[in-house]
């Protein structure tokens, strides 16, 4: 469909309320994506985005991370066109959404996941919201394992951290691993932050000593945890069962 687009400057709402900028946002893209618009922005997919997708998210998280909040600004921007770009796309299609449709999807579910704010719902610590936030996510979508949900692509250390807060949250336990590499473990990160100052620096150091250890060893760190992974998942799912 051939839109008229009207002056950017148009599009402004009267009353400016907060947000008012992502409709123009919105048009904005919508524009590049039409005919006479971008030839490269129109022949963006999906997939073809997927690259972008990633690549935007980590330098979000290192814009954070820098405590810079003009760089933060920018990548948060970069960041919400791939949410916006991929809707615009979906517009496109025969069974379509729009950004709307994200929107109103997104909205029902914060409404729903806070029950203790738009409802009757009892929450009086962030762990309770949190507990609940999984029940009801369970509930909705009809899970059977704590281990649903937690995606393999994830970065290994992520995914195991997840793994571990679903699992604390459902109230299945497990031992992670045997007996003697625990024991190592424990003493190690003992023996570490004993004296340390700063925990977490503590624990950078660690990791970082453990990771160029396999380096040298030829074992590929990332991979060796992913499968360290995906074994206390299993025991997880056994756990559940018995």
């Amino acid at each position: 469909m051939i839109r008229s687009w009207p002056p950017l400057s148009r599009l402004h709402l009267v009353a400016e309320p907060t947000g008012y900028r992502l409709l123009e946002l919105v048009a904005v893209l919508d524009r590049l994506r039409s005919p006479g618009g971008c030839p490269w922005d129109a022949r963006q997919t999906h997939e073809s985005l997927i690259e972008y997708l990633i690549e935007e998210t980590y330098e979000t998280v290192e814009a954070i991370e820098s405590g810079n909040s003009a760089h933060m600004r920018e990548e948060l921007g970069d960041l919400l066109l791939q949410v916006i770009f991929h809707a615009r796309i979906a517009a496109d299609a025969a069974d379509s959404f729009d950004i709307d449709d994200v929107a109103v999807g997104i909205i029902a579910k914060l409404i729903s996941r806070h029950p203790h704010v738009f409802a009757d719902g009892q929450a009086n610590t962030a762990a309770e919201v949190e507990a609940n936030w999984h029940r009801l996510k369970v509930a909705e979508k009809g899970r059977s394992s704590v281990t649903e949900g937690v995606p393999e692509a994830l970065p290994a250390l992520l995914r195991a951290a997840k793994l571990h807060a679903r699992a604390a949250s459902g109230g299945v336990s497990v031992v992670p691993a045997s007996q003697p590499v625990l024991a190592v473990a424990e003493a190690a990160w003992d023996s570490v932050t004993a004296e340390a100052p700063d925990r977490t620096v503590a624990l950078g150091d660690l990791l970082l000593v453990l990771a160029l250890a396999a380096k040298d060893e030829g074992i590929d760190a990332e991979a060796a945890l992913r499968a360290a992974t995906r074994r206390y998942a299993d025991r997880l799912k056994e756990a559940e069962l018995s």
